[in-house]
């Protein structure tokens, strides 16, 4: 199985490229860094933690 890599933050629209930093949650919603500390890194859709997504290579 492989991370689909959004290039979108859900919260901003802000553009994410797959080498950048961005948060991610175990359903792959993906978010910004800022938009991440702002919710306290709780995704709003599923409640779950978000953490760093692995860069892509």
């Amino acid at each position: 199985m492989t991370l689909e890599m959004r290039t979108t933050c859900e919260k901003c629209s802000k553009q994410l490229s797959p080498k950048e930093e961005a948060y991610i949650c175990v359903y792959e919603c993906t978010f910004c860094p800022d938009c991440t500390t702002g919710m306290n890194h709780v995704c709003p859709n599923c409640g779950g933690e978000l953490v760093k997504r692995p860069k892509a290579k």
